[in-house]
């Protein structure tokens, strides 16, 4: 495969979720190789607010862990990512941006009292929660290709994880990302779904700047009807289809954090 043939497989991907996921990327390698220190780019507050060094709360939900944990994490990035961009929030990536925005602002807010320095995992968790919610009734998935369960509780799984593996800091790091990923799915796609909104889905229609500022790179995200889902109208109508297809092929590596 050739570099312009690479580009184009490249931006096929939907456009916040090529962001994410090659935000991240531009991050974390740089740190894995000893180029870039860490503590340049993670969250905290007296750097922010004293030295107005404002690039720490994005980058904060970009960098990830410098193991081999990051490889499950980016591809369950991109896959969970690609799953909401290319399903509910089909032709209306601005809604995405705009709501996953709302999101970062409110991990921030919950994880603050943790002190946490890096968000990139509760923003994981969070989006699994919202794609799993969204899942069509019945998928499944299987943990390190042994145990097999409904794909809802795998926010939950994730945070079983956490404690298991780093132990109760990380834990409630991702309870936070998941409790975050309730209130965006009730709050954005209705408590019972099936085309339903919520009371919050007017405040997720993206305003005129966002909607220019992601059209501006991926024609298909201007096709939006407004509506806080998809380009249908409907919060969860094109939940089916490419996510119906995907959401029981998730897999899971050996010994690590969850991945795909």
């Amino acid at each position: 495969m050739d570099f312009s043939e690479l580009s184009r497989e490249i931006k096929k991907i939907p456009p916040v979720t090529r962001f994410l996921c090659g935000g991240s990327l531009a991050l974390t390698l740089p740190v894995m190789l000893k180029v870039l220190n860490s503590s340049k780019i993670i969250f905290w507050w007296p750097y922010i607010t004293n030295g107005f060094e404002i690039w720490r709360i994005p980058t904060s939900f970009l960098f990830g862990s410098t193991g081999l944990n990051y490889l499950f994490d980016l591809v369950m990035l991109y896959r969970n990512s690609d799953a909401l961009e290319s399903g509910p929030f089909h032709r209306a990536s601005q809604n995405y941006a705009w709501q996953l925005f709302l999101a970062c602002a409110a991990i921030l807010a919950v994880e603050f009292p943790l002190g946490a320095f890096t968000h990139l995992r509760p923003l994981l968790v969070c989006i699994t929660y919202v794609t799993s919610a969204l899942a069509p009734a019945g998928s499944e998935t299987s943990f390190f290709g042994l145990v097999t369960f409904p794909i809802k509780y795998m926010p939950y799984v994730m945070v079983l994880m956490d404690f298991i593996m780093a132990g109760p800091a990380a834990a409630a790091q991702a309870v936070g990302g998941a409790l975050v990923g309730h209130v965006w799915w009730w709050g954005v796609f209705g408590r019972m779904g099936g085309g339903r909104t919520g009371l919050l889905a007017p405040y997720g229609v993206a305003p005129n700047w966002v909607k220019n500022f992601v059209s501006s790179g991926a024609p298909q995200a201007a096709g939006g009807s407004g509506s806080s889902g998809g380009g249908s109208g409907t919060a969860t109508g094109s939940a089916t289809g490419r996510q119906e297809q995907e959401a029981p092929a998730h897999r899971w590596g050996s010994g690590n954090r969850l991945g795909t």
